[in-house]
């Protein structure tokens, strides 16, 4: 893995010497509703260098840390399965230099190849994820490979007990069922909006564990963050999830993570790009 000169502001340590790692997983083949998660990391990447390394939340700074950014993957957009094979590979090259795998997506999907990979390594893997989609789906359009199956693929992995989801407000009827059946454990949103009341008790029953976070940045309200092609109104806010992400890096065993579905060109104004650089930012800083 050679360095490039386009990496996330402060994330050019060398391969040898990084922590973690990050790197880009641009498909979104199986979008379902708007396409454009594809253009996400690089844009992250861009407008990375608008914000600040420093984080005043954390009281701590990405030029102390030793990320290196990998670039982008090069992914065949007409097989979900080598592209995930692809995510896969990556991944498990990361973890076996004794490195910590940061993805950025790249449709929701791109996390079934990293958390295979990741799962291999870990086998008492547990999953935390936070999205506005249940993501359980058996199949859409008779596709078992999409964006809206890619927890239930998960689930078929690790089985009952091992995922717990967050800020969940849409899906049909037969996911939430699925969830209520105890397949997995799931704090929706209310008519009161997103509260994540619940995370403290999880991050309890997670301590010890093994833990990969995977983070839908639809899970915030398209009032703040309308960059993203399947938008859902009763989200968190910024500062929700901010908090969410700060509480499980400092407390819990993270082995990989992900943010995925930023489309930068939903939001002209520049405003959900930003916000998930400091969410990348925030979230290597609470992790390492």
């Amino acid at each position: 893995m050679l360095a490039q000169t386009n990496s996330f502001i402060a994330c050019d340590t060398p391969f040898e010497e990084a922590k973690a790692v990050i790197f880009g997983a641009p498909f979104d083949s199986t979008t379902s509703f708007r396409p454009g998660t594809r253009f996400g990391p690089s844009a992250m990447r861009s407008e990375s260098f608008g914000i600040e390394t420093y984080s005043p939340y954390q009281d701590k700074d990405l030029l102390d840390l030793k990320v290196f950014d990998s670039g982008d993957l090069e992914l065949c957009f007409g097989s979900p399965e080598k592209a995930l094979e692809d995510i896969e590979e990556r991944t498990k090259e990361i973890l076996d230099a004794g490195k910590l795998p940061v993805m950025l997506g790249g449709e929701h999907l791109v996390t079934l190849g990293s958390f295979r990979a990741v799962q291999k390594k870990y086998n008492d893997l547990y999953l935390l994820h936070f999205d506005a989609h249940c993501d359980l789906r058996e199949d859409y359009l008779g596709q078992k490979l999409s964006h809206a199956c890619v927890i239930r693929r998960c689930h078929d992995i690790v089985g009952d007990g091992r995922i717990f989801q967050f800020g969940i407000r849409s899906g049909d009827r037969d996911e939430f069922r699925f969830a209520a059946e105890g397949h997995t454990e799931m704090y929706k949103t209310g008519i009161k909006g997103v509260s994540f009341e619940a995370l403290p008790s999880v991050i309890e029953k997670l301590k010890g564990k093994n833990v990969y976070l995977t983070i839908d940045m639809d899970v915030l309200d398209p009032a703040y963050f309308c960059g993203t092609g399947t938008p859902e109104a009763g989200g968190a806010t910024y500062n929700q999830l901010l908090e969410a992400i700060i509480m499980i890096g400092e407390s819990l065993n993270i082995v990989g993570a992900d943010l995925n579905e930023l489309s930068p060109h939903y939001d002209q104004s520049g405003a959900s790009t930003a916000i998930a650089c400091k969410l990348l930012r925030e979230l290597l800083l609470a992790v390492l």
